[in-house]
């Protein structure tokens, strides 16, 4: 029997779901995390062999403990993951020190957390990517400034998500920022890039052992995260009924090229909206960041939605067998709106439950985790056609006062844009 330890199993909260199907699959699964034993779901509780709790997972010694509990009590530990952002780093160092060699090592780290690594490898692929620099001085920064132009995005070159992400667009601008660095984060590297003008395009898979991919997906974001979180807007992204090949062809390029085995992964790419001479035309696609995991909250979910599937299933099968049966059916738009609080909507939610009760998936608060890039309370609907997608996004975001009515027209036409044709 093979030995799974899955650290954090209790969040996101739908994360459960990958350890049941991993012990419906024959394995022993172990779980290490913070929250009490009996403050865990039932279904979580039902889906692992064993629990260790301890008081910290930003302690390193205690969960190093608790992973050498396990492999004294159950022998070779196969498999160490967490499938969070945050743990990537914290994942590696363990399989390193207790050698398990099925995932990331410390020394794979640099290339799939640093953005500034992160641009080799992508060139490698033959992706093209923003011209950046490395956040120094006034001088320095102005410089790059002179050559691309404003505005121009910086952020932690090791960060997650769109935290602590700044667009600046003038020389105040950036003085403000270097003078936040140096008060609030004189020790953490940022990276500065040239803003791309596009939407966000992602390509969700699940890789085998061999590097190839067993499950193909993907999503948009028409709305960046970094303005979700800066602006605190309301949030939207769908799942694609189908992929696009030019996203397919750089998500599979890119998976060669950073040398991902069994993984479920997470690559984001900007595809332009706007013509832009040192990347390329309007509809290219161009390098954003990879995320060795799966997209975030409840992305698994509205892929299963979006695919008529389990690809918590597929990944658990993957894990334990090298591939997979479990079939994919009818192909759907999956759209995630994210409203927040605060803000004055046009129909209430008994009305939009109404109207769409057919096409909701999910319906729930969302975790204060997660709220700041998604909102507060969240709508997960299909849809057979993108027409009826975004008469769904219109119906939902639509708000009342003047203010945000000018942010729902900036939505509308983004919508607008289209997508590229699928295969």
């Amino acid at each position: 029997m093979q030995n799974f330890i899955f650290i954090s199993p209790n969040f996101p909260t739908n994360y459960w779901q990958f350890c049941r199907e991993l012990k419906n699959n024959g394995l022993n699964v172990l779980g290490i995390g913070d929250q009490p034993y009996e403050e865990l779901k039932p279904e979580l509780k039902a889906s692992l062999n064993e629990y260790y709790k301890v008081n910290s997972l930003e302690n390193y010694d205690e969960v190093y403990r608790a992973v050498a509990f396990f492999t004294f009590k159950y022998g070779r530990i196969d498999w160490l993951e967490s499938n969070n952002e945050y743990w990537l780093e914290r994942d590696a160092a363990l399989r390193t020190d207790f050698h398990i060699t099925s995932g990331f090592q410390t020394s794979d780290m640099p290339r799939i957390k640093y953005k500034s690594k992160m641009k080799e490898y992508y060139q490698k692929a033959g992706i093209a990517t923003a011209r950046y620099h490395m956040v120094d001085d006034l001088a320095g920064c102005k410089a790059f400034v002179e050559q691309v132009g404003y505005p121009v995005v910086v952020k932690p070159d090791n960060g997650v998500g769109a935290s602590d992400t700044h667009r600046l667009s003038s020389d105040k601008e950036l003085e403000a920022f270097l003078a936040y660095k140096e008060k609030e984060h004189p020790d953490v590297a940022y990276i500065m890039e040239e803003f791309v003008r596009a939407e966000v395009n992602s390509y969700d898979a699940i890789i085998d052992a061999h590097g190839n991919p067993i499950f193909e997906a993907g999503n948009v974001s028409p709305v960046s995260i970094m303005d979700i979180v800066n602006n605190d807007d309301n949030s939207i992204y769908y799942i694609i009924k189908d992929l696009p090949e030019d996203t397919r062809a750089a998500g599979r390029a890119a998976v060669k090229s950073f040398g991902v085995k069994s993984r479920f992964v997470h690559f984001e790419f900007f595809r332009m909206t706007e013509n832009q001479s040192s990347m390329g035309k309007k509809g290219q696609i161009v390098a954003l960041e990879v995320n060795m995991r799966p997209c975030g909250g409840f992305t698994p979910d509205m892929i299963d939605f979006a695919r008529s599937t389990n690809v918590y299933k597929i990944w658990a099968d993957m894990i334990a067998f090298g591939g997979t049966d479990m079939p994919v059916g009818e192909h759907y738009y999956c759209a995630f709106a994210g409203r927040r609080d605060g803000k004055s909507f046009v129909y209430s939610h008994e009305q939009l439950m109404q109207k769409y009760q057919d096409n909701m998936r999910m319906v729930d608060r969302i975790p204060e985790a997660l709220s700041g890039a998604m909102g507060n309370q969240m709508y997960v609907a299909t849809f057979s056609t993108r027409d009826e997608m975004e008469k769904f996004y219109s119906d939902v975001l639509a708000v009342t006062d003047a203010t945000n009515a000018k942010v729902q027209a900036e939505l509308t036409k983004v919508l607008a844009l289209g997508e590229p044709e699928a295969v």
